[in-house]
């Protein structure tokens, strides 16, 4: 029984390592000073970023231009500053945000 418990581990541990380094990289650029995964905080939520970007298909390349160049306006008057990351920092942090339903 052993061995199954730590391949078991093993398992969820190597599936759930992206979604936790996904989070990581948001803590490392400071996204999380201004957003939260599931309240409003400076900006919406992430869960809310989700929900109502579902279904877009342009969505990834749409807000991780937004979190490069910031924006403001699609979530009220407080500008998203523009932000020091790299695009394919950019894609994962929005394929991240937009897996956050």
């Amino acid at each position: 029984m052993k061995p199954l418990f730590a391949l078991t581990a093993l398992a969820v541990a190597t599936l759930s390592a992206p979604a936790f380094a996904n989070l990581e990289l948001a803590q490392k650029k400071n996204c999380m000073a201004c957003h939260a995964v599931d309240k409003k905080l400076v900006g919406p939520s992430y869960k809310d970023v989700a929900v109502k970007y579902a279904g877009q298909k342009d969505a990834v390349a749409k807000l991780a231009e937004k979190v490069i160049k910031g924006g403001s306006g699609a979530w009220g008057q407080i500008p998203m500053p523009a932000n020091a990351v790299t695009p394919d920092e950019a894609k994962t942090l929005v394929t991240w945000v937009l897996s956050q339903k």
